[in-house]
């Protein structure tokens, strides 16, 4: 490759941010993983990727990572390295090594998910760049649900992003029609929380094993009418999240974040992923705005646990995408 020459092409890609409106933990296998059963839904917010490929160059990545301003991430949440341990890298790396992609792979990351925050930022960057490496050799018969799996329990979802009822470790997805845009708002103590520290308390706290039965709750919201009121009203009441009890005993002020969506008059809220952001589902996006509002006033950085964040807490409105 000739110094400044142009790339053979230049790919624009979105990787979302998601929740999951409940989670039920189902059992554990033989491995120490554990199986669940969780309606995964995807968000307006997303992280931008530009991915450029020079053919003929020698074959090598290279990442940078931009975090805007308006971004407002914090510290804590904004932990993210370019180097070749960052998911994106590997993703191209192990699509590299079992299929022979030629050439020099450039990722430009601009992010805006926060980092260990339960929203799958990571994994969707992942498996936003994965699912576009067939293109570049065009080749669309590629099986890549198993080269996600090993980068990640919930990279497979991202490889194509929708509302599903995901189950197994993260592998099996089923797609849920009717799901309407529902206008959300994500809030974070400004503390990321390690995913396997939460299951190993839940474990101990034995408040998660529930047994196949928990799986109900995922069904029933899975199986909503497409209204939106109906969705809505539902969430109120089957909003469940097995890992939630072990968060908040690892970061008390998820606890208390989620009080203050009820106080906000949120219909209903839940906390993403292992943690630690919270979210709360409201009747409208005026509503929504007005809630995150409130939030950012209250100071809510600093609690009675004297638990403060570097520069405070994170509070983000966003919609769900909703169902084609």
């Amino acid at each position: 490759m000739k110094a400044g020459a142009p790339p053979d092409r230049t790919l624009s890609l979105r990787a979302p941010a998601k929740i999951n409106l409940g989670l039920r933990l189902t059992g554990l296998r033989a491995d120490g993983y554990h199986l669940l059963e969780s309606l995964f839904v995807p968000l307006g917010l997303a992280d931008d990727i530009e991915l450029r490929w020079w053919r003929e160059a020698e074959a090598e990545t290279a990442l940078s990572i931009e975090m805007p301003a308006e971004a407002r991430l914090p510290k804590a949440l904004a932990n993210v390295t370019a180097g070749p341990d960052n998911l994106i890298s590997r993703a191209v790396e192990v699509f590299r090594a079992a299929h022979g992609l030629p050439g020099r792979v450039e990722l430009s990351l601009t992010k805006r998910i926060p980092a260990g925050a339960g929203l799958g930022g990571g994994s969707s960057d992942a498996g936003a760049v994965l699912a576009a490496l067939p293109g570049l050799m065009g080749e669309n018969s590629i099986d890549l649900p198993g080269l996600a799996l090993g980068l990640g329990a919930d990279v497979p979802y991202f490889l194509a992003p929708a509302p599903a009822l995901v189950t197994g470790i993260g592998e099996e997805i089923a797609p849920v029609e009717r799901v309407p845009p529902l206008d959300v708002v994500l809030a974070n103590p400004g503390f990321s929380v390690a995913t396997a520290e939460v299951y190993r308390v839940a474990d101990v706290l034995r408040d998660s094993l529930t047994g196949p039965e928990a799986g109900s709750t995922m069904r029933a919201i899975s199986e909503l009418a497409g209204e939106t009121g109906a969705w809505r009203h539902a969430l109120g009441e089957l909003l469940v999240n097995d890992l939630t009890p072990a968060a908040i005993r690892l970061c008390p002020p998820i606890g208390r974040w989620l009080d203050r969506l009820r106080e906000a008059n949120a219909i209903g809220v839940g906390m993403s992923g292992s943690g630690g952001t919270v979210f709360g589902v409201f009747e409208n996006a005026g509503q929504a705005e007005q809630a995150a509002a409130e939030l950012k006033r209250s100071d809510a950085s600093t609690d009675s646990d004297n638990q403060t964040t570097d520069d405070g807490s994170w509070v983000h409105v966003t919609r769900v995408v909703a169902s084609n």
